[in-house]
């Protein structure tokens, strides 16, 4: 029989600095988020700070997105094996390290390496999640789970402005001290604040499954990414693509056949798994691309007829607003998520984005206007990065949360990766001479939008094919039970025990 636990409401009860928890762990959640954005305003001036390239500068972004999606399910799951707490401290550890190095260094490869290890620190997130489902008594779960969720936007809306800031005002080594110190002071709140779940998954962890799950990320995100300057049609991209595909299908033969899968394959396809996560990617893709096009577009000459030639604190401030609507809307995501499900709330907010890019379609000559367009799409996504982690604890034991979690904010990264990869080529391909400089044009935008909105209207579609909402309330602890038909033997226990 397997082990009896105890409620998230006992454990909160008994551990009185939970009251200080979602605080800390949203706080933490932003940080993480600003630490993906914060060279963006920095990357045109790289070149000559360091003397690489500016193809070796792009590295600087691009190492976080693969790092970020490699470590996030693995740690999400060695999070539930082993302490959520212990792994999420661990992960902020590593963010003061490549901080750091980014501090003490102008060296290319140093840069890339400290930022590398601070795209690893994306697993705080769903850490966060796993810990406040665990910790909190279940009508707190929800509105907690939506704040911690969509700090990932709000992160990411805060951290351009703030970037252009010092890289106009301060030497630009400051801003990564400034990590540096914020994650010092993130580890310290979370000792002090945060209690350790004491829910752990029983059974080994599985090095082969997160090598495997690692090779097929790091193949299709390099050919991805990388794909635009090497060409799509190149070796080295066809090669990392077919590369991809066969690597992932050994690596899920293998993960149906061992006892206890890095990723249990057959839990994640379950209809309501399955489709939220691809409704992940698609709402991924669909927000990015309002981040990437914005600040660019109004940075644009006057000379291009629809640029408005704003300085790089303006155009890092357009962003903002989404960010405050971003905090403004996860309770209002949380209730309604709780009286109508969250299947209802992910439905809404792809609607809300897919009307956020039409309007951004027809207002590009006024800022005001793009800024409300901008902030209508952060609404919906503030919504859906509320739904979404609702929808994907709705579908699994609670032994799998940190897991399953971390591989959906892992397919939110492949959609934003994805995103990336498609607004670069539009924007390099659709372009004219303005004012003696190359430049995108107007339509490369428009068809940015366009897709973005096509993204969140498939997104849209995908939700309604989601199944009711008959799961068992979110915050609920499940005994420990064996999932039909999971083994040839008969059975695989999905067991959570009390206990380091």
């Amino acid at each position: 029989m397997p082990a009896d636990i105890s409620s998230p409401t006992a454990a909160t009860e008994k551990s009185p600095q939970s009251r200080f928890a979602v605080g800390v762990l949203a706080f933490c959640g932003v940080v993480v988020a600003v630490m993906q954005t914060i060279v963006v305003p920095l990357l045109p001036h790289i070149p000559a700070l360091t003397g690489a390239t500016p193809a070796a500068a792009s590295w600087l972004v691009t190492i976080t997105l693969l790092t970020g999606a490699v470590f996030t399910p693995v740690l999400g799951r060695v999070g539930d094996m082993y302490g959520k707490r212990r792994v999420l401290v661990a992960s902020l550890g590593v963010l003061v390290v490549g901080s750091v190095l980014c501090g003490i260094s102008s060296h290319i490869g140093v840069l890339i390496t400290g930022r590398a290890l601070q795209g690893a620190a994306l697993a705080v997130v769903p850490l966060g999640i796993s810990i406040l489902r665990d910790e909190l008594p279940p009508e707190r779960v929800l509105s907690a789970v939506a704040l911690m969720s969509s700090t990932l936007g709000i992160g990411a809306a805060v951290g351009l402005p703030v970037a252009a800031l010092v890289v106009e005002n301060f030497n630009w080594h400051t801003m990564f001290w400034a990590s540096a110190a914020i994650g010092v002071l993130d580890i310290v709140l979370v000792l002090s604040c945060v209690p350790e779940s004491p829910l752990r998954t029983r059974g080994r962890f599985d090095a082969v499954g997160a090598l495997g799950l690692s090779g097929a990320l790091v193949c299709l995100l390099l050919a991805v990414t990388q794909g635009a300057d090497w060409g799509w049609t190149s070796t080295r991209t066809i090669g990392l693509l077919v590369a991809a595909v066969v690597v992932a299908l050994l690596w899920g033969a293998y993960e149906l056949r061992v006892s206890a899968p890095m990723v249990d394959l057959r839990i994640s396809a379950r209809p309501t798994v399955l489709l939220t996560n691809v409704a992940a990617l698609l709402i991924g893709f669909a927000y990015y691309a309002n981040s990437l096009v914005t600040a660019q577009m109004v940075q644009e000459p006057k000379a291009t007829g629809y640029g408005l030639g704003a300085s790089i604190v303006v155009s890092g401030l357009c962003l903002l607003p989404g960010g405050v609507m971003m905090v403004a809307l996860s309770p209002f995501s949380a209730r309604l998520s709780a009286k109508r499900g969250p299947k209802v709330s992910l439905a809404l907010a792809a609607g809300v984005i897919a009307a956020g890019y039409v309007v951004r379609y027809f207002t590009t000559h006024s800022l005001w206007m793009i800024i409300a367009g901008a902030t209508v799409v952060a609404s919906g996504t503030a919504i859906a990065y509320s739904a979404l982690p609702a929808l994907v604890m709705r579908g699994v034991p609670v032994s799998e949360t940190g897991a399953a979690n971390g591989l959906n904010t892992l397919m939110r990264s492949i959609g934003q990766a994805f995103c990336s990869a498609t607004v670069a080529a539009i924007l390099a391909n659709l372009t004219f001479v303005a004012g003696g400089r190359t430049a995108p044009t107007l339509h490369a935008y428009q068809v940015v939008f366009l897709i973005a909105a096509g993204a969140a209207a498939a997104a849209l579609l995908v939700t309604l094919c989601l199944p009711g909402d008959r799961a068992p309330a979110v915050g609920t602890v499940e005994e420990s039970r064996t999932v039909p038909g999971d083994r040839k033997d008969g059975a695989r226990t999905t067991a959570i025990q009390e206990g380091a």
